[in-house]
């Protein structure tokens, strides 16, 4: 039937009456758990729920490695279940780390270590029109790790061994105390610095000055590439041999110099409204020109884009929610956020004891 594991049941008979009938179920203590599961077989649904592209596959998948045939509509059901509850739990956390701010005391020495924070939004196609008609809404993920944390590569590349990710569906007002209580388990108010890294997003800006005023704000490098480029071929009407050496100028005056006026005077005014995912460069780099300042950032070690983030959407958002066709409930996909982050975070386990308790 749709919708439920079909399990024979098996029953005992009473070795010292000989008469009495127990169902196997009730002597294991599961007949009265969801789904006749134990909570460890549910974590095990939800993990494939949301590791695989779909419930379809992470049915079959199940079928395949565990020899259980669990349908689509019942993996559904506890991977959904199981993210609420983590996500309600996650919740409470945060709120009682707002409520609390005043009380994180920095120790009598920091630790010699630089803390990230970095924030992105990526779309999720939802079943629930908004104001406008629109069924999109804004996923919102940050990610927290410290420099120690890191590899460095051959190619003078890293690959980050440690990091969280904390992802939230709804405003910014809501997400600043899952920011703030994944930076505090991070080690904020315990480090030397703390740098946050974002695309230039008022939300973003205005959320970290409150709730990091002592944070060294940084302005995506590859954000402001593409934003230059983007106003270049508009003002140059999409003539490469014009636009590429002005914005390449531009770049250079920024990014390697440090001449941030100089790159202001480059930029002439514009009559008429810009094109859509045009911004007008003169008031983008305006607001953050306290963001840019590249030459001393790399001059201390620190990290001036965001790949990081911008890697954690795909992995933690597209992959399992952007499947073509795909549309969720407003719980369900944060339920499935939830999920994929714990799992990208190496935190499923932890996760999984907690629940199993």
């Amino acid at each position: 039937m749709s919708g439920e594991i079909v399990i024979p049941r098996s029953y005992l008979r009473c070795h010292d009456c000989g008469f009495t009938i127990i169902p196997l179920d009730n002597i294991l203590g599961i007949d009265e758990l969801p789904h006749k599961m134990t909570k460890m077989l549910m974590m095990e649904v939800a993990y494939y729920g949301q590791s695989q592209c779909s419930f379809s596959a992470a049915s079959e998948m199940m079928k395949r490695a565990l020899g259980i045939e669990i349908s689509k509509e019942t993996v559904r059901a506890i991977t959904e279940s199981i993210g609420s509850q983590i996500f309600k739990a996650d919740e409470m956390k945060a709120q009682h780390t707002l409520d609390n701010i005043q009380e994180i005391e920095a120790p009598s020495r920091l630790l010699k270590t630089t803390l990230y924070i970095m924030m992105d939004g990526a779309a999720v196609n939802t079943r629930v029109e908004d104001e406008n008609g629109s069924t999109w809404r804004e996923n919102k993920t940050v990610m927290v790790f410290r420099d120690k944390d890191m590899i460095k590569r051959k190619d003078d590349g890293h690959i980050i061994v440690k990091k969280e990710y904390m992802p939230f569906i709804g405003t910014a007002e809501e997400f600043r105390k899952f920011v703030l209580d994944a930076a505090v388990r991070a080690g904020y108010g315990k480090v030397e610095y703390v740098v946050i890294i974002g695309d230039g997003a008022a939300w973003i800006r205005n959320m970290c000055s409150e709730l990091f005023p002592d944070a060294i704000q940084i302005l995506d490098l590859y954000h402001l590439k593409e934003n230059i480029y983007g106003y270049a071929k508009y003002l140059f009407k999409d003539d490469p041999a014009k636009y590429t050496p002005w914005a390449e100028e531009l770049i250079d005056k920024i990014e390697i110099k440090g001449q941030v006026k100089e790159a202001l005077n480059m930029i002439p005014e514009v009559e008429g409204k810009l094109p859509a995912g045009v911004v007008n460069l003169r008031t983008y780099i305006e607001n953050n020109i306290d963001k840019i300042n590249y030459p001393d950032y790399k001059d201390r070690g620190f990290f001036v884009g965001s790949g990081a983030i911008e890697s954690a959407n795909k992995t933690v958002v597209q992959r399992r929610l952007k499947q073509s066709g795909m549309r969720w409930s407003v719980a369900g996909a944060q339920s499935m956020v939830t999920l994929r982050a714990k799992d990208e975070s190496g935190l499923w386990d932890r996760e999984k004891t907690i629940f199993c308790a």
